[in-house]
Formats: C-alpha cells, structure tokens, sequence
C-alpha cells in the first residue's frame, strides 16, 4: 500500500481525532466516530479520499519508502 499522508497531515488527524472523540464522549453524540476515522488514517498513513483525488500530503522520503517496502 502508498501511504499518502504526511507528518504534518498526520498530526493533524491525530490532534484532531481526539479532540472529536472527547467532544463525541462529552456531548453523548456518535460524531465521536469520525474522530475514530481520523485517528485510523493517520495511523495506517493512508487516506481513501487522497487516495481518489490522486493527492499526497508527503513527499517521498527513505523512511517513508523503507515503509512500503515492507507491506
């Protein structure tokens, strides 16, 4: 699998993911989900929707090549 999220991106999704889910959990609502999908895709460092829009967020870097090689 590409991975097309980068570090930045992926922080991002990381911050923002637990903050949706602490709002989720707080207000009793199921948007804590979408926090769970942010979480997901910054974790595997691919997204489907970049995936269909052809976007990459990272520029190809060795440690990000070691990666791909290795799935």
């Amino acid at each position: 699998m590409k991975y097309n999220v980068g570090i930045l991106d992926r922080s991002i999704r990381f911050i923002l993911g637990g903050i949706i889910i602490a709002a989720g959990f707080y207000y009793q609502t199921w948007w804590g989900a979408v926090g769970f999908i942010l979480l997901i895709t910054g974790f595997i460092a691919w997204c489907p929707v970049y995936s269909l829009l052809n976007i990459d967020s990272g520029a190809e870097s060795p440690e990000r090549a070691e990666k791909t090689e290795f799935l």
